[in-house]
């Protein structure tokens, strides 16, 4: 059984901040339940197109890790594990990019 522990070690390697913007839409796509709330999703949308130019690291490292949260608690962690796995460096954003 996959722990988001291993998930979150998994995504700090190599100064990894999150998936470049296809495979993050991808990603998302993969959470199951998702719903509209207020003006926006929930959970959050990832932070790709105009998002992606304006957002800081940080905040995009805090909105993967919502999304691991999310498929932590509905049940899809391993897939999304296997998914993340499955990335190539390239597919990744990192830090200093």
């Amino acid at each position: 059984m996959v722990t988001i522990e291993q998930v979150m070690k998994e995504i700090e390697k190599n100064k990894r901040i999150c998936p470049q913007p296809g495979k993050w839409k991808e990603l998302y796509e993969m959470l199951p339940n998702k719903k509209r709330k207020d003006n926006g999703w929930d959970p959050p949308l990832p932070l790709i197109l105009a998002a992606w130019w304006d957002t800081p690291a940080l905040l995009k490292m805090h909105r993967l890790k919502e999304h691991i949260e999310w498929a932590s608690r509905e049940g899809c962690l391993e897939k999304v594990y296997n998914f993340l796995l499955s990335l190539d460096e390239k597919d990744w954003y990192h830090l200093g990019d």
